[in-house]
């Protein structure tokens, strides 16, 4: 599929069809979703993908009670890592054996850079394991719709609840749920009318920030 043709395609679909998801296909959809840019290539996701009805039915407790967490084929909690060294030495290692680094030397001083990620605050570690993981979510929801798999992104949900009813360790950070399935016959299709887009002329701001009051009237029209 196009991709401006894959943008229209793709809609947040609440009703899905009893239709199975081949496991090569969600293959194929999470290995699409790990070429997603993350800052400095750390990739910090992670993705719990819940199959099983007794599974699905403990999400939808803590995603307060929202049908479609069971009945869609899958349901992937998103997750990211909140400590940039994670994943930092083998990844560095990568771009040195291939070229990418001229020496150990400049390897050791970007594993430095990101120990000295690793020591921010909670708070800042979360927001920069989001802003990555969040990414990756896009990417696999896109993936997805190409392979004629509808999806939701979801962020109505009991974090903490999560956590405790999925033993997430401490260094994770629930980003979203997203829900994958094939949708149910007149559902999500692209030919049902779009809900209304703000306009280029209302977001984007050339040379200077300039909201102003008439940018956002004009968006409730």
């Amino acid at each position: 599929m196009e991709f401006d043709e894959l943008l229209q395609a793709r809609r947040s679909v609440h009703e899905y069809s009893d239709e199975t998801i081949e496991d090569s296909t969600l293959e194929s959809i999470f290995e699409a979703a790990t070429l997603a840019p993350s800052g400095y290539n750390l990739q910090p996701w992670e993705f719990l993908a819940l199959r099983d009805d007794d599974r699905k039915s403990t999400l939808r407790e803590v995603a307060y009670g929202q049908d479609h967490v069971v009945e869609a084929d899958t349901a992937i909690v998103v997750l990211g890592h909140t400590d940039p060294m994670a994943h930092a030495e083998p990844v560095f290692d990568d771009w040195l054996a291939k070229g990418y680094l001229p020496n150990e030397e400049v390897r050791d001083g970007l594993v430095e850079s990101v120990e000295d990620m690793a020591a921010m605050p909670e708070s800042d570690r979360q927001t920069w394991a989001t802003r990555s993981t969040a990414l990756a979510a896009m990417t696999l929801m896109y993936a997805a719709r190409d392979r004629g798999i509808s999806s939701c992104p979801m962020e109505g949900f009991d974090s903490d609840a999560l956590v405790e009813s999925f033993d997430i360790p401490d260094e994770y950070e629930p980003v979203m749920l997203i829900t994958l399935g094939y949708a149910a016959d007149g559902t999500g299709d692209v030919e049902n009318d779009r809900k209304k887009r703000r306009s280029v002329d209302q977001v984007v701001h050339y040379g200077e920030f300039d909201p102003g009051r008439e940018t956002y009237a004009a968006a409730d029209d």
